[in-house]
């Protein structure tokens, strides 16, 4: 593995000088802009790679590496692996030189970025699909590389890819916006954090160069606590142009002299990241490209007053997978907290839990069921403009001596695993409650048509971002003959609401387990 001494740097930043004259024969620079967030203190600039013809970065580096290939290599061909983005820039790179490429891919790798892939490259390449992981198509990459005498093209842990993925930095500098304050910098195999930051070093030497990986894709973080180059033995797929289970020997040998620290962040974060940047500057980024965003928002009280850059770095998203961001997230609130609290099993207790600690609160999720006769643990995720507004939640729950836990990663939550015991019903009744999405709707609903009539069973709500909420309320009245005479006199719709209609016989069975 090299030493992270100043030789490497300075071969770099000599790469990085050579690139210039290479990599614009292949496509253009991007802009610079500046992303406005009302009440978020630092201001922020964000380098727009996903404008370029692959809508990534990594145009840079295979342009530039396929652009030093020999004749008599160009000749034999090129090999790479990529979960997408790379494979795109080879493509490219491979079709304006008019070479041969083998290009390896996860069978995981998203369709979007597969087709991509074919459109920039053509009759000039040939895709292999190997493997669930980038690991597993570098292995058959690299065989196929030995084998047929082909040029393999990594992916990061190259002196000339990384250069060209530096010029984005180039541009950076020439574009008269900085100095920054800092940079937060994705990293997958390291490959772009190296050469930017190099190349920032070398201008803005007192700028903070700071990593930025996933909670579970960290492995730069765990092999520069460590030290030397440790493998994760398996990476999450939610932020896909960064799942790589070991950083690169030069990348790593430069993030160590580079970066002063790393940050992860939850793929919430991320997710939270792709909708700002689509309500700020209109442009959907693949969730590896929202990175460095999540990571700069996760710290915007530490930034007030600075100047920060970060880099959206790809735009290749699966459309499939913006359904699932779109529904894990509710409106444009940058402080989320999801709370499971404790409140008294009896009628009323959830809407003076919500009047006493939810007051001027977006609450974008909430889940219950009811699996105690004297106990409830509803959970709501809730979100305000800030996080001091969010932080007197907890002000307030102490103050009530209500308890709670935080549970924003729990996996039942956010699978929606909600549970419910039949038995412990009576008298049950099961709505589907349509309510228009404006402030005070929805608890305008429980306090006038439900307070004092019955209690609340079972809820399920999620924010969309439509004007319409929709929640599915189960009720549990006292007699039967209170269940029949609120059902009769319940109109259809009513102020705040726009239908509430009592579930079918079938529906509410399954609900209940009774099949």
């Amino acid at each position: 593995m090299p030493d992270s001494d100043p030789s490497l740097q300075e071969r770099l930043r000599e790469e990085i000088l050579f690139a210039r004259e290479q990599v614009y024969r292949f496509d253009h620079s991007t802009p610079l802009e500046r992303l406005i967030i009302p009440g978020i203190a630092p201001e922020i600039w964000v380098k727009r790679e996903d404008l370029s013809a692959i809508k990534s970065y990594k145009w840079r580096g295979a342009c530039n590496r396929v652009a030093n290939l020999t004749t008599a290599e160009a000749q034999i061909g090129i090999v790479t692996a990529s979960a997408g983005n790379h494979a795109q820039g080879v493509a490219l790179a491979a079709a304006k030189r008019g070479i041969h490429a083998t290009i390896f891919m996860p069978r995981t790798t998203p369709r979007v970025k597969q087709d991509a892939v074919r459109h920039h490259g053509g009759a000039f390449v040939t895709i292999q699909l190997v493997g669930d992981s980038y690991d597993d198509a570098v292995k058959a990459a690299k065989s196929e590389s030995v084998s047929s005498g082909a040029t393999y093209i990594h992916a990061y842990d190259d002196l000339q890819v990384m250069a060209g993925q530096g010029t984005l930095a180039d541009e950076i500098i020439l574009s008269g916006q900085g100095p920054f304050d800092a940079a937060f910098l994705q990293i997958g195999g390291g490959g772009m954090a190296a050469g930017v930051s190099t190349w920032l070093k070398k201008y803005w030497p007192n700028m903070e160069i700071i990593g930025v990986e996933g909670v579970h894709q960290a492995s730069m973080k765990a092999s520069l606590d460590a030290g030397k180059i440790l493998e994760l033995e398996q990476v999450d797929l939610f932020c896909d142009g960064t799942a790589v289970k070991k950083p690169g020997d030069l990348p790593f040998a430069i993030c160590q002299t580079n970066l002063s620290r790393i940050v992860t962040v939850s793929n919430h974060e991320v997710s939270q990241a792709i909708r700002i940047l689509w309500e700020g500057l209109r442009c959907i980024a693949e969730p590896s490209g929202a990175m460095g965003l999540a990571a700069a928002l996760q710290e915007r009280e530490e930034w007030v007053g600075k100047k920060i850059l970060v880099v959206l770095c790809g735009a290749n998203i699966d459309f499939l997978q913006l359904g699932h961001v779109a529904q894990s997230l509710g409106g444009l609130n940058l402080a989320t907290k999801t709370l499971q609290i404790n409140i008294p099993e009896r009628p009323g207790a959830m809407l003076s839990l919500l009047d006493r600690c939810f007051a001027g609160l977006n609450i974008e999720d909430f889940q219950y069921g009811k699996c105690s006769e004297t106990q409830a643990w509803p959970v709501f995720r809730i979100s305000a403009a800030t996080l001091q507004s969010l932080e007197a939640v907890t002000d307030r729950l102490l103050a009530s001596d209500y308890r709670w836990n935080e549970l924003s990663e729990a996996v039942d939550i956010n699978y929606r695993a909600i549970p419910l015991k039949a038995e412990l019903l009576s008298n049950p009744l099961f709505l589907r409650l349509d309510f228009y999405e404006r402030a005070g709707a929805l608890h305008t609903f429980l306090d006038q048509r439900i307070r004092g009539k019955a209690s609340i069973c079972y809820f399920n709500y999620q924010q969309t971002g439509e004007r319409i909420g929709r929640a599915m309320i189960g009720l549990d009245f006292p007699s039967p003959q209170e269940l029949e005479s609120w059902t009769k006199n319940m109109p259809k719709q009513g102020e705040g609401f726009r239908l509430c209609q009592p579930l079918d016989e079938a529906t509410t069975n399954r609900i209940l387990g009774r099949f």
